[in-house]
């Protein structure tokens, strides 16, 4: 029972790391083929894959608390981010330039941000434990897919058009919306045997069809 939970404490410790970095590095843009897409896109949709694992050891519940002390970690950043920013830097300290195009968060990239969160991963829990009720248990790999994609549509559509509606062209949002997703579709989609050997290394089950 304790090893248990302790590996739900690592968990836990690991999504809000990549949540929190994800905040940090979104700044960034990459090409990624023919797409420009923040570099995040690496690292968030992991997010998914330990909620997901979770989800089927621990229950809904469980994810559910997991979820707001992700969100909890993302509202210290922004204060902390503030901080950073608004605190007059040493006079010899040449870098505050740097911190601040860093953590120079604006407000409605911010609310953009925690609303996509709350909404994806809120709608990640729900969306895993409907489809393991209509497969009885069984099927991880599906009800890993198709909760992810949906939530990763969510999560992208939120974000790009709470932050950039109206300051850029609509063909540009819709262009950035579209390559943003497709990127993070590809990547979910190859979290399936890690979300398979997380639950196998935690239950030695390859699925858990109980409902918990």
């Amino acid at each position: 029972m304790r090893k248990f939970e302790d590996t739900l404490l690592y968990l836990t410790g690991l999504f809000v790391a990549i949540v929190v970095i994800s905040n940090v590095i979104a700044g960034k843009l990459v090409q990624v083929g023919p797409f420009v897409v923040p570099i995040a896109v690496f690292c968030y949709p992991l997010s998914f894959a330990f909620t997901d694992i979770i989800s089927e050891v621990y229950g809904k519940h469980v994810a559910s608390r997991v979820i707001r002390v992700g969100f909890g970690a993302s509202i210290i950043l922004v204060l902390f981010s503030l901080l950073v920013v608004v605190y007059p830097p040493a006079s010899f300290f040449e870098k505050n330039k740097a911190y601040v195009d860093v953590f120079g968060f604006t407000p409605r990239i911010v609310f953009a941000s925690l609303l996509a969160y709350l909404a994806s991963q809120t709608h990640d829990i729900w969306a895993f434990h409907l489809w393991k009720k209509k497969t009885k248990g069984h099927h991880l790999w599906l009800r890993n897919n198709l909760s992810t994609m949906a939530s990763q549509f969510i999560d992208t559509a939120i974000f790009i058009s709470v932050a950039f509606v109206g300051i850029f062209p609509e063909a540009v949002v819709f262009k950035m919306l579209v390559s943003q997703y497709l990127v993070k579709l590809f990547i979910a989609a190859l979290d399936t045997p890690f979300v398979y050997l997380g639950v196998r290394l935690i239950t030695g089950k390859w699925e858990i069809k109980e409902s918990v």
